[in-house]
């Protein structure tokens, strides 16, 4: 069991603000793969509302991540906490003075690990150290600190002002698969412990709070219904502004609440493309016209405000899009991306600042997050820190986005990575799957795995294939019940692209992926043989049955009645596409050389998919590689896990697609 307790920071923390994070001016032609596996040496900074501090997790080399605080008047760092055992994990300004944070370990995987988040609460200058939440799933507490909270309770957030010494948490009251969620809001206060439950209706799940503090909407779910409700201060009671299926084009998702009490919402309002309303909370009308919205793609922002002022607003397109309705922030910026052209500038200011300092989150498709300072008045940039110090940029290899016709006309948006050293054609190349499958898969910034591949030589197209979100209805609905079917025809037509463009090498296009992705793969191989020449599955689903029938995954049982049969497909119903469509009901059709690699504790794909799919798909095929990271869950989170599975991935590709 580890024992928490607070202890001093290493003085390195004072110095490795201002060490030089330049790589070697000798580079190998492919970084070491142990670079880009490694976890942040810097990285999550925050400024403090005032503006007059930032907080920032930092790790020198061997340590654990730990919290420091930089004066930006001084510029001097103060080491502010460490846990013994265990790395810093999320961390959160209270107020000025007073920092929250949770705990994590970089180190292990998830079977490893015997403790949860916990919350703690430190001063910015190390003391009035104060554990609130526990971290032993038994609660065993230490008799001498009082008022602490189950390990079940989870930080939400800070109040709007951020001038208190309070925070909000949620505890799970009902929770696990078989019931619909039932979660609790708390206020505690990080001084005391002392908390209190905030009254809301029943099955909350998101909350908005105004700049007061006060929670204004909730979103909450029974089953396949979805209702959001106002905390009206002219009444100071609780009513429905609507109520909706989850899935349907009705449903709108609170944003933001502002203090001229505008709440904003994303809403398809009768569009094909999410876009931003108001929100008018006497009619229960959206605005006719939104305040942001995009022909491509889902508008999902975030909102950047100053004592309640909506400042601007960012949000995701082909890459990330601030848009400044403030004047002043707009010519800050403009100020910055002269100063930094080669990177996507992402700025931000205290909660009510009261100085000139801006802090900025620096990085690109080749370039991992770099935080720096800049002064509004004197126009000087000071650099804080490198997530990644050991990356070249120079050795990696440029994203864009691309978009390319599937066989029935949709178009199909996709990120193409290419190695490093200029364009080049008829090369290798991966074709990345990415998970969910009913999420966005790609940004447009460095991604370790993809930069790795591309730092090997191949071309990497990851494509945003129908049923993928972020890019309208039409394509995220088009991909219902389609899973090996229009789905799958979406990534062979990538390829197919790919090659027409004289990109990539016909002979040598492999296809890869986790979760859904692996499960793509592996069809991959059965439908498109010609086509992909080998295929690299990580906790892959193999079989779209054993997604309803295993009973020790994590998928809830709401999900498997109301989700999974609108966007999968029915068990019974479907029964026959389910045969045809399951890599484990098509295994014997597979020749081409796979790589199967699973977690022991995987609760979300468990074990049971990949040994099913190895014993049947090495009956007819001696090319199969097969490793299990006993301790790891749905991906891995070990840092020498990663290194031995990306090696394998190295190899495999080398020996079946790397030479021509």
């Amino acid at each position: 069991m580890i024992t928490l307790r607070s202890i001093p920071v290493h003085a390195a923390l004072a110095t490795l603000l201002f060490v030089s994070h330049l790589c070697s001016a000798q580079t190998p032609v492919r970084p070491p793969i142990g670079s880009f596996f490694k976890s942040a040496a810097f990285s999550g900074a925050e400024m403090s509302p005032n503006g007059r501090f930032v907080a920032f997790r930092v790790a020198t080399k061997g340590s654990r991540a730990t919290l420091g605080v930089l004066d930006l008047d001084t510029m001097q760092p103060t080491a502010v906490a460490a846990i013994d055992g265990v790395d810093i994990g999320e961390f959160h300004w209270v107020n000025d003075k007073r920092l929250v944070f949770s705990v994590t370990d970089l180190r292990i995987a998830e079977g490893e690990r015997d403790f949860v988040p916990g919350l703690f609460a430190v001063d910015r200058d190390g003391n009035g150290f104060r554990r609130l939440v526990e971290t032993d799933f038994h609660y065993l507490k230490n008799t001498n600190e009082p008022n602490i909270l189950p390990w079940n309770t989870f930080l939400v957030g800070v109040p709007g002002t951020q001038e208190s010494n309070d925070v909000f948490v949620m505890l799970y009251e009902g929770y696990g698969k078989n019931v619909d969620a039932f979660l609790r809001l708390q206020r505690v206060n990080t001084k005391s412990g002392l908390s209190t439950f905030v009254d809301t209706p029943d099955y909350a799940h998101d909350w908005l709070f105004g700049p007061d503090g006060t929670v204004r909407t909730v979103v909450t779910s029974i089953g396949k219904r979805r209702a959001v409700h106002y905390n009206d201060p002219a009444s100071a009671t609780w009513r429905k502004l609507a109520e909706f299926d989850s899935l349907s084009g009705d449903a709108f998702k609170p944003l933001w609440y502002g203090a001229d009490h505008t709440l904003y919402v994303s809403a398809l309002n009768g569009h094909d493309k999410s876009a931003i309303y108001r929100y008018d909370l006497s009619s229960g009308k959206l605005a006719l016209q939104p305040l942001v919205s995009s022909n491509d793609y889902d508008i999902d922002a975030s909102f950047i405000h100053d004592k309640g002022k909506l400042l601007g607003v960012r949000y995701h397109a082909d890459g990330e899009i601030t848009q400044w309705f403030d004047p002043a922030m707009l010519a800050i910026q403009k100020e910055i991306d002269t100063l930094l052209p080669a990177t996507s500038n992402r700025i931000s200011v205290g909660q009510r600042s009261q100085t000139a300092n801006v802090l900025i989150d620096a990085y690109s498709d080749v370039q991992p997050h770099s935080y720096l300072i800049y002064n509004r008045d004197s126009k000087k940039l000071t650099k804080l820190g490198m997530a990644h110090p050991d990356i070249d940029p120079k050795q990696m290899g440029t994203k864009d986005m691309v978009r390319y016709k599937a066989r029935d006309g949709l178009d199909i948006p996709a990120y193409i990575t290419m190695p490093p050293g200029g364009i080049k054609k008829n090369l290798p190349m991966v074709v990345m799957v990415h998970g969910g499958p009913n999420v966005r898969g790609g940004r447009w910034e460095w991604d370790r795995e993809t930069q790795f591949l591309a730092s090997r030589g191949y071309v990497v197209l990851e494509p945003e294939f129908r049923g993928s979100t972020g890019f309208g209805s039409r394509h995220f609905k088009s991909g219902w019940k389609q899973w090996g079917l229009a789905m799958q025809d979406d990534l062979a037509d990538g390829a197919k692209w790919a090659i027409a463009n004289g990109i990539a090498d016909p002979k040598r296009i492999c296809i890869a992926g986790a979760s859904y992705g692996g499960y793509a793969s592996m069809m991959g191989l059965v439908k498109d043989p010609a086509l992909f020449k080998c295929g690299i599955n990580w906790v892959g689903v193999t079989d779209i049955n054993l997604l309803y029938t295993v009973r020790w995954s994590d998928l809830s049982d709401t999900t498997k009645k109301y989700g999974m049969p609108m966007t999968i497909g029915d068990p019974v119903a479907d029964a026959a596409q389910f045969a045809a469509t399951s890599p484990l009901a098509q295994a014997s059709r597979i020749r081409q050389p796979v790589l199967l690699a699973y977690g022991g504790v995987d609760e979300r794909v468990p074990l049971v998919h990949g040994k099913k799919f190895y014993d049947a798909v090495r009956q007819g095929n001696p090319n199969v590689e097969w490793v299990v990271y006993g301790d790891e869950g749905h991906g891995w989170s070990k840092p020498e896990n990663n290194v031995d599975f990306w090696s394998r991935v190295e190899k495999f590709l080398d020996r079946n697609i790397g030479k021509p």
